[in-house]
């Protein structure tokens, strides 16, 4: 790899007033004959002394509870029958309540706006601390009542709007599990989830608008509270306002603040390994697992990314395009621990104008703008550049994740976002409700680059043999344990959660990430290693081909997956074309052309096809191991997880008319 100048180095006040310095210091007074200088020589210690460093993080972010007195044993937990250091218990003896935590700036600074809520039809929301307090504490009385306790679970089909912050924050002060989806989801697929972990209450809302459109919610709810559970407590969100009745003895919510009057809040402490969340994998090759995150190490990790990482601070707002079905939807939540103020949008992102959501950071004082690649490379294509409409002088941070985020992605976010802004490519997950490789605020930023590691995350590439390499191409793996790594999946012996991170190395998380580590310490990612294609046995990651193709004028996306033949693999792509664009030879040559140039021969596909839409997961995430499927003629096992299926069946009869399957 070419050695290359930063794209944005932080400035000496910005270093000198970071929470990461701060830290730094504070670590150094525990050896101060050998002081740590950087960020580098701060991750190599928190790998070496790992239990320290978890200890001194709660400390440092002031986490309420009882530490207790061990940091890690060894041995069987009640979520997890594996051995090693998979079986690590962090935390054992430690007590502490979630909600808590989070409340506790809401509790001393009772005037200070909390959340800041607003969506596509203009409607407008503050809470302060008080007012926050207070609906939890009517929703938890609610909770009491209908039975719910420690680890019952909870669930939501809700958008991303405040009463689900406050329902997810009356149901972990209880103790109870928490787990949620977004209402584009269809019935059968929040019934796939939802059903495999059998909550005793359900939030849901009478409907939602997305992109200028109403779409009732009456049918599906009836549908899912309906073959849930006989005993099932159901309270509805009149969000439309049309109070229309879609679940037989429903309760609605301002029923119950209206009903319930506010009393002290109070709080159940649990183990640090308690069930917190359940989140859910995407599903698209089989019945969704259902993961399982601890109380402790959810809201450790999370301060770790949000006060170290993020450089967040009391009364920083922070924004991030999300939806409840995504698992940023629980990080973002999160940053209330930190004193900060959750800034939240419902909609489309480019509804009723492209600049929306600029128009939010502007007018909401944003200091942390949290987004998608693929917004970024939206708004991009369209020619906006934002520092030219909107005064952008409180943000500091910009943060990336859900797929690769391009060096050309980089340039544009310098040229025409902010110059002086830190921008951090994120990388994790939902197995992980967090991040493997992520920002830090006190080193250069590269294009193209997340990074680094996160603080106590041993982060390695390894080849097919599980040897160590630095920059050349090879597995994502976490080499150490975490307190963030799931306690395990529900109903599970062990095994499912074994075969899907521990099966490729021996004692080692493989995360299924195709990576390189760049002289400069950070990660290059160049898509999922389970879609890198393989023609004529040479690895190219797809993220190579769409960073050419979807700049290409006239291409709005693209997928490239690999149809297997007798001998090799060969690259099948396709795209959505603009409006008033047609695929004919002259486009097809130049795709070829620029893959031939800019990447390789071995890049160009063999066949190109235009289809109406990309497959996607309802969070947006390339659906790459569906389409390769389809086009060699296998079978989707679970077509519910797409937020597109049709196009499935597109690709199909192309396949068909074209004799390939």
């Amino acid at each position: 790899m070419e050695t290359q100048s930063p794209i944005w180095s932080p400035s000496e006040t910005r270093i000198a007033e970071s929470n990461l310095l701060r830290f730094t210091q504070d670590i150094n007074q525990l050896s101060p004959s050998n002081p740590i200088g950087n960020y580098a020589d701060l991750h190599q210690w928190s790998l070496d002394n790992s239990p320290q460093f978890w200890r001194e993080i709660w400390q440092f972010c002031q986490i309420i509870g009882d530490l207790g007195d061990k940091t890690t044993s060894i041995g069987k937990s009640k979520w997890q029958t594996l051995t090693s250091n998979r079986d690590t218990i962090w935390f054992e003896d430690s007590q502490l309540n979630y909600a808590e935590n989070l409340l506790n700036f809401a509790q001393q600074q009772p005037k200070q706006i909390m959340l800041r809520f607003c969506n596509e039809s203009g409607e407008q929301r503050r809470l302060n601390g008080r007012e926050l307090i207070a609906q939890v504490s009517s929703i938890q009385q609610w909770l009491v009542s209908s039975g719910v306790k420690k680890g019952d679970v909870v669930a939501a089909y809700l958008p991303y709007i405040p009463e689900a912050v406050i329902a997810m924050l009356a149901t972990t002060s209880l103790g109870a599990i928490w787990t949620s989806t977004s209402p584009d989801f269809g019935a059968d697929s929040v019934l796939e989830r939802f059903g495999q972990v059998k909550p005793k209450v359900l939030f849901c809302c009478d409907g939602y608008k997305f992109n200028g459109k109403t779409y009732p919610m009456n049918a599906k709810n009836k549908v899912v509270s309906s073959k849930l559970s006989r005993n099932l407590k159901v309270c509805q969100i009149d969000y439309l306002n049309e109070h229309c009745s879609s679940v037989n003895n429903h309760v609605t919510w301002q029923n119950l603040l209206d009903h319930y009057s506010p009393q002290a809040l109070s709080y159940l402490r649990v183990s640090f390994n308690h069930p917190l969340f359940i989140l859910y994998s995407s599903g698209t090759t089989g019945q969704p697992k259902c993961i399982v995150h601890s109380v402790g190490g959810t809201l450790i990790n999370h301060l770790k990314e949000h006060v170290l990482h993020c450089d967040v601070k009391p009364e920083d707002n922070l924004f991030y395009y999300t939806t409840c079905g995504w698992m940023m939807w629980n990080w973002h939540v999160s940053a209330l621990a930190s004193g900060a103020t959750l800034v939240i949008y419902d909609g489309s992102p480019v509804f009723p104008a492209s600049d929306i959501l600029w128009h939010l950071a502007e007018r909401e004082s944003v200091t942390l703008f949290g987004t998608s690649a693929k917004y970024l490379e939206a708004i991009e294509q369209s020619g906006y550049s934002p520092n030219q409409h909107h005064k952008l002088s409180k943000l500091r941070t910009i943060c990336s994740t859900g797929s690769v985020l391009y060096p050309e992605q980089f340039s544009f976010v310098y040229q025409h976002i902010k110059t002086d802004v830190h921008l951090a490519s994120i990388s994790g997950g939902t197995d992980i409700c967090g991040c493997f490789v992520l920002g830090n605020p006190i080193s250069p930023v590269f294009r193209g680059e997340c990074q680094q590691a996160g603080l106590g995350v041993d982060a390695q590439v390894l080849d097919e043999s599980g040897t160590q390499v630095w920059q050349a191409r090879g597995e994502l793996t976490c080499t150490n344990s975490l307190p963030n790594f799931p306690i395990g999946f529900w109903n599970d012996d062990g095994q499912r959660y074994h075969k899907a991170y521990w099966d490729k190395f021996d004692n080692v998380w493989h995360h299924g990430d195709d990576v390189m580590q760049s002289r400069n310490g950070g990660f290059v990612f160049y898509g999922r290693s389970d879609t890198t294609l393989n023609p004529g046995g040479v690895r190219i990651g797809t993220a190579e081909i769409y960073q050419q193709v979807n700049a290409i004028e006239g291409i709005c996306d693209s997928i490239a997956v690999g149809k297997l033949t007798q001998q090799t693999e060969d690259i099948w792509l396709l795209i959505k074309l603009e409006p008033q664009s047609m695929l004919d030879k002259a486009l097809k040559q130049r795709i070829c052309s620029i893959l031939k140039t800019n990447c390789s021969p071995r890049h160009v596909p063999q066949r190109i096809f235009a289809i109406s839409d990309i497959p996607r997961t309802r969070s947006g995430k390339l659906v790459e191991l569906a389409v390769k499927q389809v086009i060699n003629g296998l079978e989707v096992k679970n077509v519910g997880a797409i937020a597109n299926p049709e196009v499935l069946d597109e690709i199909k009869i192309l396949c068909y008319a074209d004799n390939t399957v």
